[in-house]
């Protein structure tokens, strides 16, 4: 299994999301990281499991949150781009790569 690598845009956009979630409900920001680490490990075990969404760039859904984690496979590693809301701009994470 490759090593899974955060950019720190992603890591930075989830913490603040679990924020988010844990001050609108007890342990709601618990239930969001589990949910988003669930899917992680959906992605280290079966990288190429889902179709690229643009390039070389995957997106693996996120249960129970409108959320879906943003990745790409390299020879290395699996890079995680984003930890994208579905409700943004679909195109907000492009200047990442």
């Amino acid at each position: 299994m490759k090593p899974v690598r955060f950019l720190s845009a992603a890591e930075t956009e989830m913490a603040a999301t679990a924020c988010y979630y844990q001050a609108q409900c007890s342990n709601l920001g618990h239930r969001f990281l589990k949910q988003v680490q669930d899917a992680v490990h959906a992605i280290a075990a079966h990288p190429l499991a889902v179709a690229s969404l643009r390039g070389d760039v995957r997106r693996r859904l996120v249960n129970r949150f409108p959320f879906a984690v943003l990745y790409c496979v390299t020879a290395e590693e699996i890079l995680i781009v984003a930890v994208m809301d579905l409700r943004r701009d679909p195109e907000y994470w492009v200047n990442r790569l």
